[in-house]
């Protein structure tokens, strides 16, 4: 398979599953183990893609905050998306600096997708419980940052399901209104992890020797399908549970597990 072909693969699974809640981490890393490994850089640049395909989505919505901060509706919104990412920048800034995270192989990928799988299974159904809700409270903006720190240390968590569940659980049970609220936190949260892991990479010299065509291929493939996987997700939602994503992170991780060799 060709640099170019295995380039725009890449670039479309991390479009599809950076949003839905599925673990994009998990799936890179499932299909980086037949493909090839790729750069820091690489895997760097295509999150790129996928963060300006979530901020297409939500250009509308991210003018009318900026515009309407005056407002005090669009303010407080605005103020709990900035502290939501506060909140995942002071815990998880420090938590990678002191290392806490899984290795980044299948086995604690693929626990993490069948334990993820389960948990939202349980957390929809008790989110369910609770009056339908679109309000955001604090107690959520704290829940999603940390959520966020969560999905970090355990790759193959996803952040979206990780950071909708929570806010699911407390209170904010109206699918569309978790996801948008998760999704714009995402923005800027992805925008300073993928910042900070570009710094790191450049300081480290690992940049040097990057197949460029093979990078700009894959960050187009990440941007329009990551666009289109936004919007199919959020019409999906408003009307579907999230029961089939569950239960194919369930299948794939017992799948996993099931190949893996002994002590794998």
């Amino acid at each position: 398979m060709t640099d170019l072909l295995t380039a725009l693969l890449l670039g479309i699974i991390e479009g599809l599953t950076e949003f839905l809640p599925i673990s994009s981490t998990g799936h890179l890393l499932i299909a980086q183990h037949w493909l090839g490994a790729r750069s820091d850089l690489f895997n760097i640049s295509i999150q790129a893609g996928a963060i300006l395909a979530i901020t297409l989505v939500y250009r509308e919505r991210l003018l009318a905050l900026a515009t309407g901060w005056r407002q005090p509706e669009e303010r407080d919104y605005l103020l709990k998306i900035l502290a939501a990412f506060a909140v995942t920048a002071a815990v998880g800034l420090p938590v990678r600096l002191l290392g806490w995270e899984l290795p980044e192989t299948v086995t604690p990928v693929a626990w993490a997708l069948v334990i993820g799988g389960v948990w939202m299974l349980v957390a929809e159904r008790l989110g369910e419980r609770g009056p339908p809700s679109s309000q955001v409270t604090w107690a959520i903006v704290v829940a999603v940052g940390l959520a966020q720190v969560l999905a970090g240390v355990f790759p193959g968590t996803s952040r979206s399901a990780a950071a909708i569940f929570m806010a699911m659980l407390l209170g904010l049970n109206r699918k569309p209104a978790a996801a948008e609220f998760v999704f714009l936190v995402g923005i800027p949260t992805m925008f300073a992890a993928s910042g900070y892991a570009l710094m790191e990479t450049v300081l480290e010299g690992e940049a040097g020797d990057e197949d460029w065509a093979s990078l700009a291929v894959a960050f187009v493939a990440a941007t329009i399908t990551g666009f289109a996987a936004v919007r199919w997700l959020l019409a999906y939602i408003a009307n579907h549970r999230f029961t089939p994503f569950a239960w194919y992170r369930i299948g794939l991780g017992g799948a996993l597990l099931l190949g893996l060799p002994a002590g794998g």
